[in-house]
């Protein structure tokens, strides 16, 4: 999986950004020295398909919340997310602002102090509608907390001369 990361197209910020098992957003915001904005595409209530009850570890038809967001500096975006968060896992605190909408995740667990860990689960090049033809870094993580899945997100990294700043 790692192996993914020392291609020569994988320009070294992204690399930075892929590898790293902390928050995307603080590191965009130290590397461009910009403020990240974060724009919510879709976010709802969902039942747990089959699937995703798999992916974070629930009973099929738990709640979860699911969102989708954009992260940008000025008008040049960097990441496409999804996460999937399980209702009855979160601390209701927690809850209400990711439902609040365009707050950053790592932003949110770091506010109510949560201590968590991530585990990278997936690494890929693969095409998503949403960047075109841009070739994309795909990676898939698993935010652990109290030793269960508090979210699962999907992060989409185009492979291009953005990356160059």
């Amino acid at each position: 999986m790692w192996d993914i990361l020392r291609r020569p197209q994988i320009p070294a910020i992204l690399r930075i950004c892929a590898g790293t098992d902390g928050s995307v957003t603080q590191l965009l915001e130290v590397l461009t020295g910009k403020s990240v904005e974060v724009k919510t595409l879709e976010q709802g209530l969902t039942k747990a398909t089959p699937q995703i009850a798999g992916l974070l570890e629930i009973k099929e038809n738990d709640e979860v919340n699911s969102r989708l967001v954009t992260l940008s500096v000025g008008d040049t975006v960097f990441v496409l997310a999804k996460s999937l968060a399980p209702i009855k896992r979160m601390p209701k605190a927690v809850r209400n602002d990711l439902m609040k909408a365009d707050i950053p995740i790592g932003r949110i667990l770091r506010d109510h102090k949560l201590e968590t860990r991530r585990d990278i689960r997936r690494m890929e090049i693969v095409s998503h509608d949403f960047f075109g033809d841009i070739p994309v870094l795909s990676r898939e993580y698993s935010i652990i907390y109290n030793k269960n899945i508090l979210m699962w997100i999907n992060e989409c990294f185009p492979i291009d001369d953005r990356w160059r700043i």
